[in-house]
């Protein structure tokens, strides 16, 4: 049984569709192209969520944090960042769309190219998730330690909220840097350092 949680502001609806089993990841790729308009990812148990569109303060602050990682991206030319429509197929079979991300560039070359017009078969070294009003903050720390379990060397939680910064990094508990007006992806990313005036 293939299960759908359409995220709603406050609590997921869940849809079941009994009459389809788990969906391959074919499967599940054609899903997501036939809606195009819709957000969705798939948990590592087969669960489908769709989720509504960013709201507008939110989308505003993600481009400015795609924008700043995609600018040194290019001036450091070692990795490929990527903006939150991107999908990635996890190691424990979850596809995951970050806020922002970037792979080193090693890695996504090692990829074929029918892997990367897909939802390339790579965890990122690099994710950002902003949360916004619509996220909870246990469900977004869950999400950043699967990255974590999944080979992401970064990981930083953005929770405009409470105007902290979770900075998880493997085999370590996550630091929570309070109202910062900067952080640093030193040693991991070298020379990267997010700008939050704007993001606040």
């Amino acid at each position: 049984m293939t299960t759908l949680f359409i995220q709603t502001e406050l609590i997921p609806l869940t849809v079941n569709f009994p009459a389809i089993a788990c969906m391959t990841h074919t499967q599940f790729y054609e899903f997501c192209q036939a809606n195009r308009d819709l957000r969705i990812e798939r948990t590592a148990t087969g669960e489908v969520i769709i989720m509504p569109p960013t709201f507008s303060d939110t989308g505003n602050r993600n481009i400015k944090i795609s924008q700043q990682l995609a600018n040194w991206a290019d001036q450091d030319g070692m990795g490929e960042a990527f903006d939150s429509s991107t999908g990635f197929t996890l190691p424990n079979g979850a596809t995951r769309s970050p806020d922002a991300s970037w792979v080193r560039l090693e890695r996504w070359n090692a990829l074929t190219e029918e892997q990367k017009a897909s939802f390339a078969p790579i965890c990122p070294d690099f994710v950002i998730e902003l949360r916004s009003s619509s996220d909870t903050l246990a469900g977004l720390q869950a999400k950043l330690q699967e990255y974590i379990d999944n080979g992401a060397r970064l990981g930083w939680l953005i929770d405009r909220q409470n105007r902290t910064v979770h900075v998880y990094r493997p085999g370590r508990t996550p630091e929570i840097l309070d109202n910062p007006e900067t952080v640093s992806s030193d040693p991991e990313l070298p020379g990267f350092v997010l700008q939050l005036t704007k993001i606040w």
